[in-house]
C-alpha cells in the first residue's frame, strides 16, 4: 500500500474514532497530495518519495507555526500544531540520531573529497539526496558546516 492509500485509510479510521487532531492533520496531507497529483506537468501519480517530501514540508511548516504561536503567547494554538506534527511524523522514515548523521556525513565528505568550507555545496548536494527523509535539512547543514571547519 502506498503512502497516499495509507493516508486515505487512516482518515477513515480517524473519522470513526472521532480523533479531530489526527483527522485535521491527515486531511491537510491528503489535500497536498491531491494538489501534487493534479499539478500542471504532473503525470497523475504520486510516488512515495514525493509524498514523503510533502509530509516533511508540512511537518516543518507546523513546527514553524508552533514556534510563532509560542512567541505570540498563544500556547493553545501551538499545542494543536505540535500535536499534528506528532501525527505526521508517524508517516516519515525513522530520523537519524546526531551520531548516525555525523557518521554518514563523514563518509559523504570523504567520498566527495571535501576538505574545507568551500566544498560545502558539493557535500550538501550529495547529502541531501542520500539522507532525504532520514534527517532534517537544517541538521544536515549544521553538521556539515561543523565537520568542514
Amino acid at each position: 500500500m502506498n503512502l497516499f492509500d495509507k493516508i486515505s485509510e487512516d482518515i477513515k479510521a480517524a473519522m470513526l474514532a472521532k480523533d479531530k487532531i489526527r483527522l485535521d492533520a491527515l486531511r491537510g496531507v491528503k489535500k497536498e497530495f491531491l494538489e501534487a497529483k493534479t499539478a500542471k506537468g504532473s503525470d497523475g501519480e504520486l510516488t512515495d518519495e514525493a509524498a514523503t517530501k510533502i509530509i516533511q514540508k508540512l511537518v516543518k511548516q507546523r513546527k514553524d507555526s508552533a514556534s510563532i504561536y509560542t512567541e505570540q503567547n498563544r500556547p493553545e494554538l501551538a499545542e494543536k500544531e505540535l500535536a499534528e506534527v506528532v501525527v505526521l511524523e508517524n508517516y516519515l522514515p525513522k530520523q537519524m540520531t546526531s551520531e548516525e548523521l555525523e557518521t554518514a556525513l563523514k563518509g559523504i565528505i570523504e567520498k566527495a573529497g571535501a576538505t574545507s568550507a568551500k566544498d560545502m555545496g558539493k557535500v550538501m548536494g550529495i547529502a541531501s539526496k542520500e539522507l532525504a527523509g532520514k534527517a532534517e535539512g537544517r541538521a544536515i547543514s549544521e553538521t556539515v558546516k561543523k565537520l568542514l571547519q
